[in-house]
């Protein structure tokens, strides 16, 4: 059964590598040549049988994706490099575009504040950053 979802990034592809742990494992999806990595629980790797080969869908609410710009040295494991390509700005947050991952839109919800103190504008250059913690993988 598929679903429709509120989530505004779901990235189809398929899963390269699976890597299990105690409880958690780590599963990589790969997107037009891109990884994406997910840290999810052994349980759900096992019931969904998640494992090399598979397609899969991996998917992040735009809340969960941060932006940054310039060199990035952080812990999380997704840094999606791009292109800015649209800025929607409200009285408090923007939803801010980023053509990444092979041609794909990395949407994030970040403070307006966030967009000004970056001096994000459409045509630059900017990362999208998403914790594996906060990537959920469909089947």
């Amino acid at each position: 059964m598929k679903y429709a979802l509120s989530a505004r990034n779901q990235f189809e592809g398929t899963v390269s590598k699976v890597t299990e742990g105690a409880v958690n494992g780590i599963v990589t999806i790969d997107v037009n040549g891109t990884p994406v990595t997910a840290t999810i629980s052994m349980g759900s790797i096992k019931n969904l049988d998640i494992k090399p080969g598979v397609k899969a869908c991996a998917v992040v609410k735009a809340t969960e994706v941060m932006v940054g710009k310039g060199k990035l040295q952080l812990s999380a494991r997704n840094q999606f490099p791009g292109k800015v390509i649209a800025i929607e700005e409200g009285a408090v947050n923007a939803i801010v575009k980023i053509e990444a991952l092979g041609g794909n839109t990395v949407t994030s919800t970040i403070s307006l504040a966030a967009v000004k103190e970056l001096g994000l504008k459409v045509g630059e250059e900017a990362t999208a950053v998403i914790k594996a913690t906060s990537v959920m993988v469909g089947i």
